[in-house]
């Protein structure tokens, strides 16, 4: 068994690709190598990705649709399985962290298979569905929360609390103290969506900022993530108003927004619930209406419960509902402030380090046995 080298797998997305990435830096600060393991989405993304080598496994997502192509995903997953077999044989890590999404199954499922050490880390306030098939098998289950539904009886035993690995540039903007909004300043808003939520984002903000009073529109600054496809309309909103906005499809500088913002408005993603936290910034969030077994609405509720955040489910954001909620910040902004010190109270910032430690213990504990 190599010493020092961890694999590390994780599903072709931010939400998982994330936290592994802020998991990568701490163990390679601490002198271990690191490989990921991962699917053809990340390819491109895992060229950026801080491992020494990353490795393509063949995956699938086996639910809904026909049953042929049910058949096909566990096709595909069975040959993931016998690359990630092959994987570890060669490499033979110290121990294996899967991140969630079915490209996890393979290689965590092959390490445990392979006797090599095994743990995986949910991010959601629930247990996703390919870790809810390798719990049994994994030696650890690494949490983001404290509860996390589907994690109970012979699971619970399993479980350490880590909170959710945030990356560096988070860390660096978490140093931004939030600044109160005066009773006659600037609102500075943010709004994002995530890939599969900014659609819903550029549908209700503008027209809600369009409720608003002339007087209250003039104290807007907004920064607004929008698909390519909704750009035009959303800016072309904004201008009409009035109201200072910067509109794009991408920020290369997101967490340095998130620490400028008075409020951000977004979807309740694992990721963004924990960026929140760290850089301590009030929300309205919005889940995903269709994510699967409501991991969005459970992450959300762990900020409502504090006062951190304002949860808004899907039917009932509406620019109605928005806008009122806006004034009412602009009428008492030192509500702002109580949301901002709540959502700060909850941030773990150190949850890469946390989980470093769980990972060198249980590496060193396999090569014991």
């Amino acid at each position: 068994m190599a010493k020092g080298l961890i694999l590390l797998a994780a599903g072709g997305t931010g939400g998982h690709l994330f936290p592994a990435e802020a998991l990568a830096n701490a163990l390679a600060a601490r002198g271990l190598t690191v490989h990921l393991a991962t699917d053809e989405r990340a390819t491109k993304y895992g060229k950026a990705f801080p491992a020494e080598e990353t490795h393509e496994i063949p995956s699938a997502t086996p639910s809904g649709g026909s049953p042929g192509r049910m058949l096909a995903a566990g096709a595909r997953l069975a040959q993931g399985l016998m690359a990630s077999w092959s994987l570890i044989g060669r490499l033979r890590p110290s121990a294996v962290v899967g991140f969630g999404g079915y490209p996890t199954v393979p290689p965590v499922l092959a390490a445990a298979l392979r006797g090599t050490p095994a743990i995986i880390h949910e991010q959601n306030g629930v247990l996703g569905r390919a870790n809810r098939l390798l719990a049994p098998r994994a030696r650890l289950i690494a949490t983001g929360f404290p509860e996390v539904r589907g994690v109970s009886g012979a699971l619970k035993a399993k479980q350490r609390v880590t909170g959710n690995p945030v990356r560096q540039p988070v860390l660096d903007a978490a140093a931004t103290p939030f600044e109160p909004l005066s009773p006659d300043g600037t609102l500075r808003l943010v709004v994002f969506g995530g890939s599969q939520g900014a659609r819903i984002m550029s549908d209700i903000v503008p027209p809600a900022l369009e409720r608003l009073s002339a007087a209250d529109r003039g104290r807007l600054a907004v920064v607004q993530q929008a698909r390519d496809e909704d750009l035009t309309r959303v800016r072309d909103v904004y201008v009409r108003l009035g109201i200072a906005a910067e509109v794009s499809p991408f920020f290369g500088d997101m967490p340095a927004r998130i620490a400028q913002a008075h409020l951000v408005v977004a979807r309740s993603g694992a990721s963004t619930v924990a960026e929140l936290a760290v850089i301590g910034r009030p929300s309205i969030l919005v889940p995903l209406a269709q994510s699967l077994d409501g991991d969005q609405a459970a992450n959300a509720v762990t900020l409502a419960a504090i006062g951190a955040a304002t949860v808004i489910p899907q039917p009932d954001f509406t620019p109605e509902r928005l806008a009122g909620e806006i004034a009412a910040r602009l009428r008492d902004p030192s509500g702002l402030t109580r949301a901002a010190e709540a959502a700060k109270s909850a941030g773990v910032p150190d949850a890469a380090e946390r989980l470093a430690d769980l990972v060198v213990e249980i590496a060193a504990a396999g090569r014991t046995r």
